[in-house]
């Protein structure tokens, strides 16, 4: 690592110890020339990731997003934030750990609706009848049969 105050370009680490979380590894480092110490953090480098929306448009993966679909999904439902917040987490690993660059809004639905119908029906439905865009009472009761199916 390059010293920020004479440019010499080894240094030694002092310290190291997690930072925001676990994300990120924050290190205390000396100069080997001039014995200043400076701070570096080190993360993971994470692959951009693009959303095919069904139009064919393309935009990059906002997980925001996917929290306020959720959000709304669960207004005046008793679910916690942190549970939405988790999914969140657990929907974005999981397309990161796909290692694909391009994922089609349609697997980012599924993957919703999965975890939302472990987690409280009544979202669960609130989602699919918007994501799928229920046309009228008899595509919103199929949906309804197939989850008592389900339990």
């Amino acid at each position: 690592m390059k010293c920020p105050y004479c440019a010499f370009p080894e240094s030694k680490v002092v310290d190291s110890r997690p930072a925001d979380e676990g994300a990120s590894i924050r290190r205390r480092r000396e100069c080997l020339s001039c014995h200043k110490r400076f701070t570096t953090y080190e993360t993971m480098e994470s692959l951009p990731l693009m959303v095919i929306k069904k139009d064919g448009s393309r935009q990059s993966f906002d997980r925001n997003k996917v929290l306020s679909g959720l959000i709304r999904a669960c207004e005046k439902r008793p679910v916690p934030y942190q549970t939405l917040e988790e999914i969140t987490n657990e929907i974005e690993q999981v397309l990161q750990n796909q290692m694909e660059r391009e994922v089609g809004s349609d697997q980012i639905g599924e993957l919703i609706m999965e975890r939302l119908k472990k987690v409280d029906e009544v979202a669960y439905v609130r989602f699919a009848s918007v994501y799928r865009q229920f046309k009228d009472i008899n595509t919103f009761m199929h949906e309804l049969n197939k989850l008592l199916e389900d339990k």
